[in-house]
């Protein structure tokens, strides 16, 4: 029984010698990115405010010269270039529907 074993282990690593000796040099293959500039910063976003939301304008590809919002974690200014991995998806708008002010004339501030 363990000849059996042995049998199946010694044709596994055969076909993964025979690849690499194939292959020749090992290539390191990236997924495919699009360039886009930040042209505004647009607001601070996240729980501890790590992520911030910035309009850039995609450089090449499919959606060249399409402004998009996103998302960006760490370090960023104007100019900057970023690579997205997508561009036809988009961060939607933080802050949401305001409130009246404080102290403005609502029903229960101006009842005693």
């Amino acid at each position: 029984m363990a000849k059996n074993m042995q049998g199946k282990d010694d044709g596994k690593k055969g076909k993964a010698d025979t690849s690499k000796a194939s292959g020749g040099e090992s290539e390191i293959k990236f997924a495919e990115a699009w360039p886009a500039e930040v042209k505004e910063i647009v607001t601070r976003a996240g729980t501890r405010g790590d992520l911030t939301q910035v309009m850039a304008l995609i450089l090449d590809g499919r959606d060249k010269n399409k402004a998009i919002r996103r998302n960006v974690r760490g370090p960023i200014k104007v100019g900057d270039i970023l690579m997205l991995l997508d561009t036809e998806l988009e961060a939607p708008k933080h802050g949401g529907a305001r409130r009246g002010k404080k102290g403005g004339s609502s029903s229960s501030s101006s009842k005693r």
